[in-house]
This record gives structure tokens, sequence and C-alpha cells, in this order.
């Protein structure tokens, strides 16, 4: 059940002990030694719901305890009925949306958004590709006006417009997508991006852009399709990068459509919700419930202060932005 009728998007003794079962199959686990299912619940008047004492270090604890929700005053249901809308939406929510249908203010929906966006991050991944597997690769620029897309100014650390931010898409066909902010595109850049994240074994699919040469010799292959001549798919439809194409319409519909504006600081976050979702989707056989069960994994170790998140010394400098 996965619809927001749910009674752990409404009731926090139901999200704490769907919480519980999620992290904790097994038993309690302390955060303070390791030890699982050795843990007594204190019941007494004193101590908050949910509240254990490991019987090996004395240690108290709650399934909040090192992760996303940890000393949070937002209760429980509502972070997983945000999360829920999130997973469910695909092309994002809005943190004004969230705000009026959970019952938090716009401040604190967004930090929560974006708190939640940090947990879908992927860091410790495997390669994509493989023997007689495509991975296609493609670049877009987020930001700036349209009537400045194709405009020769550009400012430090962007290109392909005045005011604009690169962002690199790999998409594995019927497989996953791995999206990362860059300051540029170059061999530079791209070269280690492609080689750690990309079998040796695959073969690469690219546009007509010259940076793709150069870091693609160590690959099984790599064919191109030439988009400034109208062409678009060759060698009997084998030859195109329709896939990556088409995560990048998502991603810019999200930023038209719901998000608007969007700050560079934060743009890896927004990467990481919708590689999240990509990845989770259902052309792969996964439904809205499975997705969100499989977001909630991604909040342990990850605590996000309200300074990292939105601190003016991480924002400072930058304009929002808006896709291009």
């Amino acid at each position: 059940m996965s619809d927001f009728s749910n009674p752990i998007f409404h009731d926090e003794a139901k999200a704490r002990e769907w919480l519980e079962r999620r992290l904790w199959p097994e038993g309690p686990i302390c955060p303070h030694c390791g030890v699982v299912d050795q843990a007594t619940l204190l019941r007494g008047k004193s101590h908050r719901p949910g509240l254990y004492q490991c019987n090996a270090c004395r240690e108290p604890f709650s399934v909040t305890v090192g992760t996303l929700y940890e000393r949070s005053h937002v209760p429980l249901h509502k972070w997983l009925g945000t999360t829920h809308l999130m997973m469910s939406s695909k092309k994002g929510m809005s943190a004004l949306q969230i705000s009026r249908m959970i019952g938090v203010t716009y401040k604190t929906a967004w930090f929560m958004c974006h708190r939640i966006r940090e947990s879908l991050r992927q860091t410790n991944r495997a390669p994509l590709g493989g023997a007689n597997k495509v991975v296609e690769a493609d670049e877009t620029y987020v930001g700036g006006k349209e009537k400045n897309k194709h405009a020769n100014k550009r400012t430090p650390g962007s290109q392909g417009g005045a005011n604009k931010e690169a962002v690199v898409a790999l998409v594995e066909r019927d497989g996953k997508v791995r999206s990362e902010h860059v300051v540029s595109v170059n061999a530079k850049t791209l070269g280690p991006i492609l080689a750690s994240q990309i079998e040796a074994a695959t073969h690469i699919m690219s546009d007509e852009a010259l940076v793709y040469p150069a870091v693609t010799g160590g690959f099984a292959g790599h064919s191109t399709v030439n988009h400034s001549i109208g062409e678009y798919v060759r060698g009997g439809g084998f030859i195109h990068t329709n896939t990556v194409e088409g995560y990048f319409a998502i991603f810019k519909r999200g930023i038209y459509g719901t998000y608007h504006h969007i700050s560079p600081a934060h743009l890896k976050r927004y990467l990481g919700e919708f590689d999240f979702r990509y990845n989770e989707r259902i052309a792969l056989g996964v439904t809205d419930a499975m997705r969100f069960d499989r977001a909630i994994p991604g909040i342990v170790g990850k605590r996000l202060t309200y300074r990292r998140t939105g601190g003016a010394e991480e924002t400072q400098g930058f304009a929002s932005l808006q896709a291009a």
C-alpha cells in the first residue's frame, strides 16, 4: 500500500513502527555499539515513544538515531509522507506544494526536500555497461534565458551559453543513469567520469561532440550520430542517443514545470533525485510503493544540517537557474 491514505503518512506511531520494521528486520540495532536485538523498550511515562536502551552498552536510542531524521522536530509521518510524494511524482513536487499537503511551512518543506534528495544520492555504485551492452553519453546545460541559449558570452565555470551549468549523463540502455554536474565539458572532466563509471567492455554512443573520441579509446567501441545535420538514428536503429535525451527531457520538464529555479549549489541534489526515480522506474518493474520503500535505506548515516543545506556560506554568489 503506497497511496497517501496509508496510516504511516498520518500517524506518527504507525510511521515509527513501519520504520522499525524496515530498518530493523532482525530486531533493534544499537547505533552506538552495533549489537542487534539486545535492547529493551523503555515504557516509562518520562520516556518518549520508541526509545530503547541497549543491554550491552546501556546507551538509549531510537530508530531515528544516526539517520536523516535524527533530532528533527518534524513528525516522522510527515517525513515519510514527503518522501512518498517525491517518489510518486515523475517530474518532482515543489516544496510549496508539499508544504500545503503535509501542513508545514515552506521553509521547512524546502529543507526536508533537500535532506531527502541528499539521501537519494548514491556514491558507491557499480560501473554501468559491460560486454554486449551500450551506454549513451550526452551533456546538457542548465540555467540562463532561452534567448541566450546560443550566446557566445560565458561566465566562468559555464559552457553552452550565458549563465549555464553543465550536466553530463550516462545512460545504459534498458538500465540505469548516472548524471553529474561538471565545471565544463572537456576531456579533462569527462575522461575520469567515463573511466570510473563505465566498464571497458561497453560500447559508447554519443553525438558529434569532439570531446568523446578523445575519451572513449579504452572502450569496446564508440559510435556517433550527427545532430547538427539532422541525423538522429542510423545503423538500422542501433546508433542513437535517444535514451539519454529522454532522461534529459524528464529532468528539464521537472525544472520548467515544477521547480522553475534551482541553485548551482543544489544542482547535484536535484540530479540525485531524478537519477533515483529513473533508476527505480516503472519500465524496470518498480512500482510507486517499491520506489518509496527503496528510498528509505538511504537515510542511514546521512544527517544534513540546515546550515549545510541553505546557509549563506554555501549559496552566496550563485544566481538561481532555469533550464534552457
